[in-house]
């Protein structure tokens, strides 16, 4: 487990922007913040009255992708929270999302529609359709991803201390996402 940057609780940390009303909820890892995940939030935010932003956890993570994050989850709790379309962040410690819908009972679940048609999309429509929570897909940002970013990291740190030669490799794996 990382460690939580202080004044910051690593389980859950909120804002209070928002009220009642439809609350929706929009999960990611939300690591190596692009302008997707500012459009998912974004998107989000104007379909629902109060935003719960859910940042997967660092464990939750390497279970369910396989990869661990470049930046802790205490950090990338910080930085959602203080987005102004976020009215409240989750710390999501487990792979069930009906789970963490019996603990927040959020209205709207939102998801990239990279998930849209798939296994994992169709079952989160089926679990979340017999409760009553409805599952909105917004379009995926095609022209930046983390995978893309993590892939530019790997670029740069295998290109030794070459410098400014670095950057044209960064920017060519950045554009081909």
């Amino acid at each position: 487990m990382t460690s939580p940057t202080p004044g910051t609780d690593p389980v859950e940390a909120s804002t209070t922007r928002g009220g009642a009303g439809r609350v929706g909820y929009a999960a990611g890892a939300f690591d190596l913040f692009h302008i997707g995940h500012l459009n998912l939030l974004r998107h989000a935010s104007a379909q629902c009255d109060h935003l719960i932003a859910g940042v997967v956890s660092d464990e939750m993570l390497q279970v369910t992708k396989g990869i661990s994050p470049v930046v802790p989850l205490a950090e990338r709790l910080e930085i959602v929270r203080h987005i102004d379309v976020v009215d409240d962040v989750h710390a999501e410690m487990v792979p069930d999302k009906m789970d963490v819908w019996r603990e927040l009972r959020f209205d709207v679940f939102f998801k990239g529609d990279d998930w849209r048609g798939t296994e994992k999309g169709l079952r989160l429509e089926r679990e979340f359709g017999a409760v009553g929570v409805e599952v909105v897909y917004f379009p995926y940002t095609m022209s930046t991803s983390s995978t893309v970013l993590r892939r530019a990291l790997r670029a740069l740190s295998g290109a030794g201390g070459q410098g400014a030669e670095q950057a044209p490799a960064a920017e060519s794996v950045r554009l081909q996402g």
